[in-house]
């Protein structure tokens, strides 16, 4: 099969689909990707590319189509849907015409602008399209505290089951991501549930202690709670700055480390030095090898995000990537992502946005022996390998793929 996939956020950024290009690829499938120049998740173009109308390049033999965009991804609501548009814009136009035209387009969308660019090669080129969604639109937008309007937000909701209609498939992460589309009307037959994987298979694994670097990092010595991730309104990493606090004085041994970058980091470390707190340190975002031996540093993974019903149907990415590092977890969010923690015996979950919760969550854990927290993280790890690998996304995605390519032939 010709595969075009569309994504704005790709490698260098984040792997998730290049992970999934290479899996494709290797299986004999021609690959191409559509994608914009590096910004996320500070905004600032980096450093290598330069923006232009367009851009090609090879990223691990998969060719790879840049188009302009406004980089972007700060405060400002209003700058961060010219991010958005700006890209559906020229992918829907350059990409459109400087892509080879393929059998099938895959279109990842995290920030719901890419079903623009999709049902442009469906509508003009007659070419199927598998959408995954990777959030949940409008949905997440008032969630995540970039804007709310009643009137915008029954219009994008109109726009997204428009997509949804055209659209061959619709792959979803979560069960609840399908009771979701399933209530607004989408049929059950067009719904596929493929578990997000963790993009960076061959990085994140559990590796050795390296006691140097946790001297230092500040690690050493130190019962680790290590988040790694974005840093934004959606993270709600206040209460764990709070349960930091609660734990602070009477467990000196417990530290808390914050792994990333994003809207919110700034205002934190100004919290954290005007408060005082002596038991949270904050690291700079880095590449998933170094992620790998931070954590391997950690006794304890923690997820968090904000206590929203919407985020009871998400599977946060780190999830995974805690899993395949072989890391006990704390998992601070209601629904899916708990239930797959649970499930596959890898942790402890607790009340998002709780302090008092997450706090006594943490000392659980620093009361646990190392055996039964090395347990929890091989379960987990273990988990992973059967049910959220990379191998089982690709199973998964050829077979959609040569779904939607036999109903077009079908008249679909």
């Amino acid at each position: 099969m010709r595969i075009l996939m569309i994504s704005q956020i790709f490698a260098p950024e984040l792997s998730m689909v290049l992970s999934l290009a290479k899996g494709l690829k290797q299986n004999g499938h021609d690959v191409q990707v559509l994608t914009g120049f590096p910004n996320y998740p500070g905004g600032k173009v980096y450093p290598g590319y330069k923006i232009r109308l367009w851009q090609r390049e090879t990223i691990d033999d998969v060719p790879v189509l840049r188009v302009a965009l406004y980089p972007s991804h700060d405060n400002s609501s209003f700058m961060r849907a010219v991010n958005y548009a700006s890209f559906a814009c020229f992918s829907a136009s350059i990409g459109l015409f400087l892509s080879k035209t393929p059998d099938i387009v895959y279109a990842y969308d995290p920030l719901g602008n890419i079903g623009v660019t999709a049902l442009c090669f469906h509508l003009l080129k007659g070419i199927p399209f598998v959408y995954h969604i990777a959030d949940l639109f409008p949905d997440t937008l008032a969630v995540s505290g970039m804007f709310y309007s009643k009137g915008v937000f029954s219009v994008m909701e109109k726009w997204c089951l428009f997509v949804y209609k055209h659209a061959s498939w619709i792959v979803v992460q979560s069960p609840g991501f399908k009771n979701a589309l399933l209530s607004r009307g989408v049929s059950d037959n067009k719904i596929h549930l493929v578990y997000n994987w963790c993009p960076d298979e061959n990085k994140i694994r559990p590796i050795d202690r390296d006691e140097m670097l946790a001297k230092k990092l500040g690690l050493a010595n130190r019962f680790n709670i290590v988040f790694a991730g974005p840093i934004g309104k959606a993270q709600a990493l206040d209460a764990v700055l709070d349960a930091a606090h609660i734990i602070d004085g009477h467990f000196p041994a417990i530290q808390v480390v914050i792994v990333g970058d994003g809207i919110a980091a700034a205002r934190l470390r100004d919290r954290i030095r005007d408060e005082k707190l002596t038991n949270i340190i904050f690291l700079p975002w880095c590449s998933a090898k170094d992620i790998a031996a931070i954590l391997a540093l950690s006794d304890v993974a923690l997820v968090h995000l904000k206590d929203e019903p919407l985020f009871r149907i998400t599977i946060p990415g780190k999830t995974q990537a805690y899993m395949l590092a072989g890391k006990p977890i704390l998992m601070a969010v209601r629904g899916d992502a708990a239930e797959i923690v649970e499930r596959a015996k890898a942790g402890h979950t607790c009340v998002p946005e709780d302090p008092e919760s997450i706090a006594k969550s943490i000392k659980t854990f620093f009361k646990m022996s190392r055996i039964e927290r090395d347990l929890m993280g091989e379960c987990g790890r273990q988990y992973y390998q059967r049910e959220l690998s990379i191998s089982r996304a690709v199973q998964k995605f050829e077979n959609i793929f040569k779904l939607a390519l036999e109903n077009k032939g079908n008249g679909k």
